[in-house]
């Protein structure tokens, strides 16, 4: 049952049944879910703010994390200005393709935990969020330079 204030949200790397509701976004829940929620938490605990929060589970079994603006929170945190915000876009889809990469070539020499991750399916996460990033920059861009 969808809430009416539940807003479908599209794009990243998984997105049907992503929701945004209110100031939380729900998604469907997986074996995954517990050490998501627990490296979440984790980063929240020590100061890292860019992360969402995760807010447990809702009636529906779906994840719950907050949908602060994590992205500008983390350049206005580091004190970036206009130029600097410009230029972390292209650097973030780099840094994504380049996990991708680092997960290929570690799989391929067999490495743990390094190609069980690959064999699951991240390799195509980290390339998907790459490409979701840099057709999305001028979005991207103007969601870091806004407020």
């Amino acid at each position: 049952m969808q809430h009416p204030e539940e807003q479908p949200l599209a794009g990243g790397n998984v997105s049907a049944g992503v929701v945004r509701a209110g100031d939380t976004v729900r998604r469907p829940a997986g074996p995954w879910t517990p050490a998501v929620h627990a490296l979440l938490t984790h980063l929240h605990e020590v100061g890292f703010r860019a992360a969402p929060r995760p807010l447990g589970i809702d009636e529906q079994g779906r994840q719950r994390a907050d949908a602060g603006d994590r992205l500008r929170i983390f350049a206005d945190a580091y004190g970036l200005d206009e130029a600097e915000r410009r230029r972390l876009v292209p650097l973030l889809g780099r840094r994504t393709r380049a996990m991708h990469d680092f997960l290929r070539e570690q799989a391929a020499l067999g490495t743990q935990p390094w190609a069980t991750l690959w064999a699951e399916g991240h390799g195509d996460v980290w390339r998907s969020d790459a490409a979701y990033i840099e057709q999305r920059a001028d979005q991207w861009e103007k969601a870091l330079l806004a407020g």
